[in-house]
């Protein structure tokens, strides 16, 4: 049964435009994801100015999922991780007390092409939120697959579906991309007690009615979930246990509102390490007069 629609609000973040989905007003939370952004489908020019990459920031409380179908990001970070990830692979940072990290264009800058992902944030339970920061990147080899029926999947994370992806998760979880021909079925099951389904592309069919990119879906009950693609369609599935309440202020995410006023306040006194890679600018906390040019970027 679906107990909510969620439409994506559009956002530019500086000449690159994200679909926000989580949080939503009347839904914060879908088991552990408590942030949802679908990134673009954008098409770079080469050249493209360096204001659109995410310079370092900080985050606490959670683990960042980063995914892409098209384009490379080359990721960077305070425990001194430097990866591009390209389609088929998966970023899991954890943030846990404290970490800090960027995400550049490098590859697309330089020779232009598409980019289109989805950034997702794990909330931590409340005994890991100061667990120590750590980065894994995560090949197809670490995500299982299946294909049959006009159905393609992958496991990004978590248990579902009889698989297990062989990443570090901190509470029961899935995360499940889905490629569907038209015409094709495909069943969500009820294993968890919060499940989501975010269209990124086609048109879908659930329950009589009619979703198309951009929504989210949120289930309610404990019934299976049957899907039929009216088009080719890619679905994202996600969802979990609940694990409590959180405040999210920023890029943090804390059980303890008083959690998050230290970070606010460790950030602007520069007590958090900046990446080991990318250290020479950063983004202030919202409020803050921006940092003095570098006249080195």
């Amino acid at each position: 049964m679906i107990d909510l629609v969620i439409d994506a609000r559009r956002r530019d973040l500086g000449g690159f435009e994200v679909g926000r989905v989580l949080p939503f007003h009347a839904r914060r939370m879908v088991g552990p994801f408590v942030f949802f952004d679908h990134m673009g489908p954008i098409d770079f020019a080469p050249g493209f100015p360096r204001s659109v990459d995410v310079r370092p920031h900080p985050h606490i409380g959670l683990s960042t999922v980063t995914y892409l179908f098209e384009g490379e990001i080359t990721h960077r970070d305070s425990v001194g991780s430097q990866v591009a990830i390209t389609p088929g692979e998966m970023n899991w940072m954890t943030a846990g007390r404290g970490i800090t990290h960027s995400e550049r264009f490098d590859r697309l800058r330089r020779t232009g092409g598409a980019m289109h992902g989805i950034q997702a944030w794990v909330a931590l339970p409340a005994a890991d939120e100061e667990t120590d920061p750590s980065f894994s990147h995560h090949g197809p080899e670490d995500l299982p697959t299946y294909e049959g029926g006009g159905m393609w999947a992958r496991l990004i994370a978590g248990k579902a579906f009889g698989a297990e992806a062989r990443v570090r998760t901190h509470s029961p979880m899935f995360y499940v991309h889905w490629r569907l021909d038209a015409g094709a079925k495909a069943q969500l099951g009820a294993e968890y007690s919060e499940r989501a389904a975010f269209v990124v592309s086609g048109d879908v069919e659930v329950d009589g009615r009619a979703f198309s990119a951009g929504q989210m879906l949120v289930f309610a009950g404990k019934d299976p979930v049957l899907f039929t693609a009216t088009t080719p369609a890619v679905v994202m599935l996600l969802g979990g246990e609940p694990i409590g309440e959180r405040f999210i202020e920023w890029n943090f995410v804390s059980s303890s509102k008083e959690r998050i006023d230290q970070a606010k306040a460790d950030w602007r006194a520069g007590r958090l390490k900046l990446p080991d890679l990318d250290h020479d600018e950063f983004i202030p906390l919202p409020g803050d007069p921006p940092p003095p040019a570098n006249p080195m970027s």
